[in-house]
């Protein structure tokens, strides 16, 4: 069960991992692209800026799921300096239960967001809607609010590789 367990979150990684280095690449492409395409040809694709802008938003949060992922997000704790032993672990739950409050807190709201970005019916770039370009902040607010709940229960990735051998 816990091999099982252990296969599909592997495989919801990697899935993670190359859907980031896939809109970074595109990203990077269209970018690419339009430079060309305004420099060499003077003319462009309509819907580029508006693209690339909805690209970095999806980069942005598909990134700060990874780093929550292998625990290398910014982390503010004077207390786990401070403290040792039983109290260290408390302190570690406190924060990271705390930031998952703050990261649910933040994908509810956006939820609601999202729902308004719907009911206007805007289009973001070519007929995509807004809304669905912008589903990417509750899905990857959720994501990283169950990692920080789990988190302080979860040997980082480092100790992780390191039993793996």
């Amino acid at each position: 069960m816990i091999n099982a367990f252990l296969t599909v979150r592997r495989w919801l990684h990697r899935l993670e991992d190359t859907v980031l280095v896939s809109a970074l690449l595109v990203m990077l492409g269209t970018a690419v692209g339009q430079i060309i395409l305004r420099n060499l040809f003077d003319s462009g694709l309509l819907w580029a800026e508006s693209f690339l802008r909805i690209l970095v938003l999806w980069v942005a949060v598909l990134g700060a799921m990874v780093a929550t992922r292998e625990k290398n997000h910014i982390n503010i704790d004077a207390l786990s300096r401070l403290v040792k032993g039983r109290w260290l672990l408390l302190t570690t739950v406190a924060t990271a239960w705390f930031a998952a409050a703050i990261c649910f807190t933040t994908a509810y709201y956006s939820v609601e967001f999202i729902q308004y970005e719907y009911e206007d019916g805007t289009i973001a770039f070519a007929e995509v809607p807004t809304w669905l370009c912008q589903s990417i902040i509750p899905f990857g607010f959720a994501v990283m609010g169950l990692r920080f709940v789990i988190s302080p229960f979860t040997p980082n990735p480092d100790e992780e590789e390191a039993q793996a051998q």
